[in-house]
Parts: structure tokens; sequence; C-alpha cells
């Protein structure tokens, strides 16, 4: 009996396991109706679910032949190397994916402004579609 091969991780595998922990945090944070009451466990989905976004980038990138030591270390260096890696997509993705800053990063971990359960469901499945995005 031959021995099977392993598989390769999809691109996204990182990512993916990075959002899908996000959503899991979010299940265990109490809420009242359509909040979400304590705004830690919040703040940590948050900041997870925009590491799944930063490691499909980061993957992206290393599968354009770059090295991990060139790959971005800000914001803005993310910003640029979208721009000049994904120029099909005619600067969707740098928009997407300045909406995901503003919103994961910003809003809801640094600022802990994101309470609503829809709002946050409609922000984790925009980050799911950018990494799907990138991820082709």
């Amino acid at each position: 009996m031959k021995a099977q091969r392993q598989r390769s991780p999809a691109p996204s595998g990182d990512a993916i396991r990075y959002l899908h922990n996000a959503r899991e945090i979010l299940k265990k944070a109490p809420r009242e109706g359509r909040f979400y009451t304590d705004t830690k466990p919040v703040q940590e989905a948050c900041s997870t679910a925009y590491l799944s976004v930063l490691k499909a980038i980061d993957e992206f990138l290393l599968s354009r032949e770059l090295t991990p030591k060139e790959l971005p270390k800000s914001v803005d260096s993310y910003r640029h190397l979208i721009s000049k890696y994904c120029a099909m997509h005619n600067g969707k993705l740098s928009r997407e994916f300045g909406y995901l800053y503003d919103t994961l990063h910003i809003a809801g971990y640094y600022r802990g402004l994101l309470h609503d359960v829809a709002e946050l469901r409609e922000i984790f499945n925009a980050a799911q579609q950018f990494i799907g995005k990138i991820s082709k």
C-alpha cells in the first residue's frame, strides 16, 4: 500500500485559522440582544481577525517571491505592496484593506468602538472575502 502524499496547506491556511479563532472568541463573548456587553473579548476578536488579514497578505507576498525579511512592517508598507502586487484588482483590494484596517484594527481593537453583533458579523465576512480574493 502506497503512503499517502501529504498535501501542502492552502495558501490562506493560517489566515483562515486566525479568522476562525476570532469568530470563536466572539461566540463566547457575553451579549444582550444585538450588542456585546464586554469590550475586551470583542477587541481580542477584532485584533485576531485583523491578524488574519495580515497573514493572508504575507502569504500572498511570499508567493510572489518576497522573502520573509522583505515582508511589510507597517500599515503603509502593506498598502504600498498591495498596490504594487495587486494591480489586477484596480485598487479594490487596497480600499478593502483600508476598510479592514479602519474597522478591525482601529475601531474594533484599538478604540473598542464595535459592539453590534450584526455589524461585526459583516466586518468578519468582509475579512473572509478579502482573504479569499488575495489568496487566488
